[in-house]
């Protein structure tokens, strides 16, 4: 019998989201091992790995990439960053897993997908709604038929209210939020493509920021290709993420922030008990991204979210960007790289 040996995967990025992958990479997947973190900030790799079992931690990532006991990266950086380092781990020869947004032009992209390309290596998106279960059925259901042709989508997100809005880099709600919904709209209408954005965004929940360039609220209309209409909004309080499909033959929702289906009933009224964090609502689809991209760079399968689809839901951002800035609609696929 022949003993298949952990697959050595380094995370770059030892942040908030960064700490939810390393747990997962050190103890939630199977066959799987967290072979080193690398991070620029002073202590932030050796701290993370510390708590993890004494992880290998790197201030330089050069070095994470250049160790050649490591397979593949999980980058889980700042959102500008990202194409820089796809590049760079690709021509270290190693597979990429790349939090959204990969890039935020589309000259970024198309080097990032270019490298991974030349190099023969996988580049897998972590657009994670694909992997919930409820998205991923709803996926499976329009697929098969089973609504007929979309016709209206929705997708919305709405997040916690930012600890620092100061610290929010200028079109984020589009690049970072909405980039999400962007590609769950283009997930949903298999074989359609996106050819028209009209944008309004606002700063309604701190519009003391909106002259450092905060937008906190921002609603998207999008035609496709096959004539269905879709909207995407967005806003920077509450949490809620939901989908919606209408189409000639049915409907489908999805997106439920309830911990369990318990609703209890007092003398205050009725209650459910809510998650308010991502990595709650989300916690089984971020663990089973990570563990497809496991098997795509130990099967060689090609991923199942491409940097195509990053760079196609990347697409719908900059227009929905050039839109807010113009005031008008704005055709997909014009924008300047």
């Amino acid at each position: 019998m022949t003993t298949r040996h952990p697959l050595p995967i380094g995370l770059i990025g030892a942040g908030r989201m960064g700490s939810f992958h390393a747990e997962t990479l050190a103890r939630r997947l199977p066959g799987v091992r967290l072979a080193a973190i690398a991070d620029p900030a002073p202590g932030a790799a050796r701290g993370l790995g510390d708590r993890l079992g004494g992880t290998t931690a790197y201030t330089e990532i050069a070095e994470l990439l250049a160790d050649p006991g490591i397979e593949a990266v999980v980058i889980a950086t700042p959102a500008r960053t990202h194409a820089g380092l796809v590049e760079a781990a690709a021509r270290a020869g190693k597979a990429v897993y790349c939090e959204k947004p990969m890039a935020v032009t589309l000259d970024e992209a198309d080097r990032a997908i270019a490298a991974a390309a030349d190099a023969g290596v996988p580049l897998q998106v972590g657009f994670n709604r694909r992997y919930d279960t409820g998205f991923h059925a709803a996926h499976e259901k329009i697929r098969a038929g089973a609504i007929g042709t979309p016709q209206l989508l929705r997708s919305l997100t709405r997040d916690p209210k930012p600890a620092d809005p100061g610290r929010i880099p200028p079109w984020t709600i589009f690049l970072e939020t909405l980039i999400h919904d962007f590609d769950t709209l283009c997930h949903l209408n298999p074989g359609a493509a996106p050819v028209e954005v009209f944008a309004f965004a606002d700063a309604l929940v701190r519009p003391d920021f909106k002259d450092r360039g905060l937008l906190d609220t921002a609603v998207v209309t999008i035609r496709f290709d096959n004539g269905a209409l879709a909207t995407a909004e967005a806003n920077f309080q509450a949490v809620d993420v939901r989908g919606e499909v209408f189409g000639s033959a049915g409907m489908v929702t999805m997106g439920d922030i309830r911990r369990s289906h318990l609703t209890a009933y007092g003398p205050d009224g009725i209650a459910a008990d809510c998650v308010t964090y991502d990595q709650d609502l989300f916690h089984d689809a971020y663990v089973a991204e990570l563990a497809d991209f496991a098997e795509c760079v130990r099967t060689g399968r090609a991923p199942s979210v491409t940097g195509q689809d990053a760079r196609a839901a990347l697409s719908v951002a900059l227009a929905a960007i050039e839109s807010v800035t113009t005031g008008g609609p704005v055709r997909v696929g014009g924008i300047a790289a």
